[in-house]
């Protein structure tokens, strides 16, 4: 590509990029797994739109949040109205629960979700202006034993790729009972050191000074580490939520750290938080976390119906999973001449009905420029279907692997192809 037509080319919007197919082979195995796992627990998929009203998250966000007030990718559409691509996906579950009044059906309210989110915030490691999530909700439970199983399917799913040195944080962030008497004693603390919080928390002080808890900058976390803690301002109800959920998380053997200053930045929080963070990943080490939301539906408007979810960044857990990806074998075709290609037209057509992934190349080559092409491609089988081939009605392939060749009818050569690819997938998963 020459200079000019670099410049003319147009390139992906920041905080955005491309996942490329080697590494989307891994975000397949991840996205499996946590699939897999989800449905252990009674979870169902549901995928909602990813553009809302904007009053959505306004409402279920929360006013005074920096993804409402800074990070919200919000526009007006052709009819007028306020849209926002979705920032998070709590607030779209329950907008459809009440729409289709999913409380009324018998299945549990489980509900799981895997797909992109849109913030628009400063991109750093693991995190872009369009990310992705896992999440999963739970309506309709108020036992804190449902918390702590949250905590251990999200416990198990990062075992299964590979996460090591994970360290759970929890907290109990109050309820409408006991949390306002927390705010205003948060309230007159920060206002006593007000001039030592950046611009941003200063604000934050009248608004939602349980906001500050947010800030990265050093002296914003300095001030804050003065302020009251909200455990000694808990109502018994929440006091007593919280005691349960420790004895069900030591009940899953799960190590945990209670962080009295973790609030999550999200204002529709009650009760339990957690966060999900990893050694040696820097400040922004948290791959996950979530918490309980007990009064949301109601403020919706729906039933009164309690709730309690998790998220994981996909970004962040792949970057500290150690999951590999599997390579992908199939059969490369070497053909010569049209009546070839047509037997290996319908040949591909077979294997494939037998599960076996072939890749067909129709550019004339000779036999040896198959072969290299083969190996340039990292092709595991190549079939070889020529003039002679035809005559005898026996194709010849070639296991690239273990450089061995075999000759039979496509039945015979099938049943070899899945033979071997059986016992290599069983020696690769006790590696």
């Amino acid at each position: 590509m020459s200079r000019e037509q670099k410049q003319q080319a147009i390139s992906s919007i920041k905080g955005t990029r491309d996942i490329l197919p080697e590494e989307a082979r891994l975000w397949q195995m991840v996205e499996e797994s946590a699939r897999k796992i989800f449905e252990l627990y009674g979870f169902r998929e549901l995928r909602a739109p990813i553009i809302e009203p904007t009053e959505l998250f306004e409402k279920g966000t929360g006013a005074s949040s920096d993804i409402v007030t800074k990070e919200m990718y919000t526009f007006t559409d052709k009819g007028g109205r306020s849209v926002t691509l979705r920032p998070e996906y709590t607030p779209s579950v329950v907008r459809a629960i009440i729409e289709h009044r999913l409380d009324l059906q018998p299945q549990p309210l489980r509900f799981y979700y895997i797909g992109p989110m849109f913030r628009y915030d400063r991109p750093q490691k693991g995190r872009y202006r369009q990310f992705h999530q896992l999440d999963v909700e739970v309506f309709g439970e108020k036992d804190p034993a449902v918390d702590a199983e949250i905590i251990e399917m999200a416990h198990r799913l990062l075992q299964a790729v590979g996460v090591e040195g994970v360290t759970i944080l929890v907290n109990s962030v109050g309820c409408p009972t006991c949390r306002p008497a927390y705010g205003q004693a948060l309230r007159e603390a920060a206002a006593r050191v007000k001039d030592r919080l950046c611009p941003d928390c200063q604000r934050k002080v009248e608004i939602n000074p349980l906001r500050i808890f947010d800030c990265k900058l050093e002296n914003c976390q300095a001030a804050a580490r003065t302020f009251p803690l909200i455990n000694d301002f808990l109502c018994e109800d929440c006091r007593e939520h919280f005691r349960q959920f420790l004895i069900y998380l030591d009940l899953y053997h799960l190590s945990y750290k209670i962080e009295p200053t973790l609030v999550r930045g999200l204002d529709y929080y009650t009760k339990t938080t957690f966060e999900l963070v990893v050694e040696n990943f820097g400040a922004q080490n948290a791959i996950g976390g979530g918490g309980r939301y007990d009064n949301m539906v109601k403020e919706f408007g729906g039933p009164d119906l309690c709730g309690t979810g998790l998220a994981i960044g996909l970004e962040r857990l792949l970057l500290v999973s150690k999951i590999e990806a599997i390579p992908q074998s199939y059969a490369y075709f070497a053909h010569r001449g049209e009546q070839a290609k047509q037997a290996s037209l319908l040949a591909a057509s077979y294997f494939r009905s037998c599960g076996i992934p072939c890749l067909l190349e129709f550019k004339e080559r000779s036999l040896k420029s198959h072969f290299s092409r083969a190996n340039k491609i990292a092709a595991t089988w190549v079939v070889i279907i020529g003039e002679d081939e035809l005559a005898a009605g026996e194709f010849q392939l070639k296991d690239m692997l273990r450089s061995k060749q075999y000759k039979g009818s496509l039945e015979q050569l099938a049943r070899i192809i899945i033979d071997k690819e059986s016992s290599r997938k069983s020696a690769l998963s006790k590696e």
